[in-house]
């Protein structure tokens, strides 16, 4: 099996050096200048110069870029709302024509990697529809964008390097490669850096790309997921039904008791319950009158997939659903907030001393933890959920 390794090893492109060279290198400035500045870098990590030439002769600062990052307002969403929009009954069928389809490079995927075709499906159907939207934006000047930009140049600066390194190999043509606004390529949305590290040729080519070939994306979305943690044969996400008398405290995914001792508290599986030696979190994503899910170990990998809260719930939820699982009971969630009464509410959280990673007007996991501890603090019931009665305690 070859891999986007196969042509430099880590230590050849001297990686180790650039993560350090990446967190003190300027950003901002003159874009011209600011690219001149990678290109020596890159020119001392040992990369090939006409890949460096090509990369910098098409890179360009892109506003629009900028204007995506600064709103990613789908995340403002309520879980019902993302979820609801997500799994169409459209992308469950196509789901299990591409399982039918590519029934043998899942079959390898899951022989060799432990993750089953319904956590890859979720994921490419989320990402790009299953390949059908990729995103039209050029790669290079995305990363290009994203790194010169002050607000996170250590994540982006060295996603252009290995941007450099895939055009080096031929896996990337800087003036011609696009995808996403962050600079995510093919039909599961990954960075250079992950590409280059974790891509598989799943069908034997030579070449490694996430854009054309399923059989390549495939197989990459497996060794991610596998290389993130995922533990082979056990579930991620479950559906439960709780008692009315419930202890709402000790919910919310930063909190985590044995199956067995959930099953205790009287949580019980709508399907089949988990084994009770597995640890657990329970977690309501719209309230205690919404729907309720248990999450396993596995979970922890969508987390680190993406960090958006209604992004993992809905992603590892539509896992299950394609896997065969039920459509999640039919409830009426008490109202939430709207994203101006979210950052308000943000902000007297933080003048309280909680930390809600910032005032953006989205209900993360940070806000959902200390929406619950003040919710404790008020004598109701502590499900992370804030609601226009909530915040007129204040």
């Amino acid at each position: 099996m070859k891999t986007l390794c196969r042509l430099f090893s880590v230590a050849a492109l001297g990686f180790a050096a650039s993560a350090s060279l990446a967190q003190t290198a300027p950003c901002g400035g003159n874009f011209n200048a600011f690219m001149q500045q990678v290109g020596q870098e890159a020119r001392a990590q040992g990369l090939p110069q006409n890949a460096i030439d090509a990369v910098i002769s098409a890179a360009r600062q892109d506003a629009k870029v900028l204007r995506f990052d600064r709103a990613q307002g789908v995340f403002r969403q309520t879980f019902l709302e993302f979820s609801q929009r997500s799994i169409s009954s459209s992308r469950l069928r196509i789901g299990a024509q591409k399982l039918d389809q590519y029934a043998s490079v899942f079959a390898r995927a899951q022989r060799e990697y432990g993750v089953p075709p319904e956590v890859i499906l979720a994921f490419w159907a989320l990402e790009t529809d299953y390949g059908a939207v990729q995103g039209d934006f050029n790669t290079v000047s995305a990363l290009a964008t994203l790194a010169h930009d002050c607000r996170r140049p250590d994540l982006f600066r060295p996603e252009l390097f290995a941007a450099i390194a895939l055009a080096a190999q031929g896996d990337i043509n800087p003036a011609r490669t696009t995808g996403a606004w962050a600079g995510e390529i093919g039909m599961v949305q990954m960075l250079p850096e992950d590409i280059l590290h974790k891509g598989v040729d799943g069908d034997g080519d030579g070449q490694v790309s996430l854009k054309t070939s399923a059989p390549d994306a495939i197989m990459t979305a497996a060794r991610l997921v596998a290389d993130l943690g995922w533990r082979a044969g056990e579930p991620w996400l479950v559906e439960v039904t709780v008692p009315d008398d419930f202890p709402w405290a000790e919910s919310g995914l930063a909190n985590k008791k044995s199956v067995r001792e959930w099953a205790q508290l009287g949580v019980t599986a709508r399907g089949q319950m988990p084994s009770r030696r597995l640890q657990a979190s329970v977690f309501a994503p719209q309230g205690r009158r919404g729907p309720v899910f248990m999450a396993l170990p596995n979970y922890a990998v969508y987390q680190e997939w993406n960090h958006s809260f209604v992004y993992q719930a809905t992603v590892s939820y539509m896992a299950t659903r394609i896997g065969g699982a039920q459509r999640y009971v039919q409830t009426t969630p008490e109202q939430g907030l709207s994203g101006d009464q979210m950052e308000r509410l943000q902000r007297i959280l933080q003048n309280r001393g909680h930390d809600v990673g910032g005032v953006d007007g989205i209900l993360g996991a940070k806000t959902r933890a200390a929406v619950q501890a003040e919710q404790v603090r008020f004598g109701i019931p502590a499900d992370g959920w804030p609601t226009p009665a909530f915040l007129a305690r204040y």
